[in-house]
């Protein structure tokens, strides 16, 4: 029975393996089906999806195309518009051009005819001219041998005679004009505005020529001028600067046109006005200390430009000429000022056109260095500059930057003709000149020399800053008439020769004495 059992069994196991195995192969078989038939399903439908994307494709691809050709024929047809506008307008010009050639080939032949005219009568009055020329030449020779005198020596005569006759008429018609001015000054009151202008030259110069020393207390003055005068005249004696002692309270002005030596008076008064003790021993020692003081402090402001400057290795003497440079004033400017000024002016144009900076600096400084002594010397700056660069072994550059900047010499290296460029931009830049010493000394040196080339003036002396000139004739050549006639001609020189604001005066003096001994 088992055995039984255990075959039923296994022939159980066996029939349920197949079985199981026919279930398992229809399962399989009818999902097969089904996915084929969902993949056939999704095949289909992906046709129909690409037939309708590739059917929009082309519907927007026409439709891109249309509006592009659109766009190209609406482009194209603008073109052709411009293009047509601008062939019109090429024809327009080229008929207007024709039209101008034609013009001006009328003109040329016009103006050829013309020419000719012109040349025609030009011939004939050269033919004239001379046979005028030869008819007058014919009656001077006639002239001259029936008057037995040349024409230069009658010529002559005929002015001498006239203005002698005439001298008396011109001098009351200048005496009647200047009355008829004078009656009618008030009406010309603008020309007190000038008068008012022109009195600030005066404290200009003062500003220039002068230094004010400030004092503790009044009776400081007293001191200072010191028993019967000696410690005045000490100190004047001494540093060469007069010593102004006037109603000024609490201060004391001194006077002299050297810079360094009323510098050096400057300090040694403030010093002996400190110390308190001021007597001519006193005096003598506090100037030395000084002058040593201010040539330390000079050599010291000449180190210190060359060495922000970026120049080295130079002369110490050439230092402190540098130095000296501060108390110099040209044409409004301080001349150390200016010179820094073309130095920094030179490297920068040197170093644009790849010349050597060092070199243009230096020779931008040391362009106006004489200077710095010229005023103790007879010869010009320039000519001092020149000496001055060669005595302490300066390059040739340097020396003829020196002499270029005069104009009297051309130069030959690029760096001197940057320099005078450089000289120019800083005297030209606004505000960079003014009215200083040196112009008043000018005006008033020109006003002399203006006066003094009449043969009637004896000498002559400007006053006033320049605004006037006082001269004085030779009463045996210049009647009281004739003064007038030589005053209206001084004016009128002045007027030609010289430049300057407002009005200058010309008075004329004439002095007669009469001297007799009785015995």
């Amino acid at each position: 029975m088992v055995i039984i059992s255990l075959i039923l069994a296994i022939i159980a196991i066996i029939i349920g393996f197949f079985i199981g195995q026919y279930v398992h192969e229809r399962t399989t078989q009818k999902k097969l089906s089904n996915t084929h038939q969902d993949a056939q399903s999704i095949l289909v439908k992906a046709k129909r999806q690409a037939e309708t994307a590739k059917k929009e494709m082309v519907l927007d691809a026409k439709e891109k195309s249309n509006r592009y050709r659109s766009e190209i024929n609406k482009d194209l047809k603008n073109r052709r518009s411009k293009i047509q506008k601008q062939e019109n307008r090429l024809l327009r010009r080229e008929e207007s051009l024709d039209d101008k050639d034609a013009a001006f080939n009328r003109r040329d032949n016009s103006l050829n005819r013309k020419e000719a005219k012109l040349n025609a009568k030009q011939q004939q009055i050269t033919k004239k001219q001379q046979a005028a020329e030869t008819l007058i030449k014919q009656r001077q020779a006639k002239l001259e041998k029936v008057a037995a005198l040349p024409q230069s020596e009658a010529r002559k005569m005929i002015i001498s005679d006239t203005k002698h006759q005439l001298a008396g008429e011109r001098a009351k018609m200048i005496k009647d004009s200047y009355d008829q001015a004078q009656r009618t000054s008030k009406e010309k009151a603008k020309n007190l505005v000038v008068q008012a202008i022109q009195q600030s030259a005066a404290d200009l110069v003062s500003e220039t020529t002068v230094s004010v020393v400030n004092l503790p207390n009044d009776d400081m003055k007293g001191r200072i001028i010191g028993r019967e005068g000696r410690n005045i005249r000490t100190f004047e004696t001494l540093t060469g600067i007069d010593v102004v002692i006037d109603d000024t309270p609490d201060a004391v002005v001194l006077s002299g046109f050297n810079p360094v030596r009323r510098t050096i008076a400057k300090i040694a008064l403030e010093k002996l006005i400190k110390d308190g003790r001021i007597h001519p021993a006193r005096i003598e020692e506090m100037v030395a200390k000084s002058r040593k003081e201010l040539g330390q402090k000079i050599q010291e402001t000449g180190e210190n430009v060359i060495f922000d400057l970026g120049i080295h290795s130079m002369d110490p003497h050439l230092v402190k000429l540098i130095g000296r440079l501060q108390f110099m004033m040209y044409d409004g400017q301080n001349v150390l000022d200016r010179s820094i000024e073309v130095a920094k002016l030179t490297g920068v144009l040197a170093a644009e056109l790849g010349e050597n900076v060092t070199l243009a600096k230096r020779a931008g400084l040391l362009h106006e260095i004489g200077r710095a002594v010229d005023h103790e010397a007879n010869s010009s700056h320039v000519q001092i500059g020149i000496d001055l660069a060669k005595k302490y072994n300066e390059s040739p550059v340097i020396v003829d930057s020196i002499g270029a900047y005069s104009g009297n010499q051309k130069p030959h290296y690029i760096i001197s003709e940057l320099v005078n460029v450089a000289s120019e931009i800083a005297a030209s830049r606004p505000g960079a000149k003014s009215k200083s010493l040196e112009s008043f000394i000018h005006r008033l040196t020109d006003l002399e020399k203006i006066s003094n080339s009449f043969p009637e003036v004896k000498k002559s002396y400007a006053i006033q800053a320049g605004r006037g000139i006082r001269v004085i004739v030779k009463p045996d050549k210049v009647s009281d008439t004739q003064a007038i006639v030589l005053a209206r001609d001084i004016k009128r020189k002045i007027e030609k020769d010289m430049e300057y604001p407002g009005h200058i005066k010309v008075t004329i003096i004439r002095e007669v004495r009469s001297v007799e001994y009785a015995s």
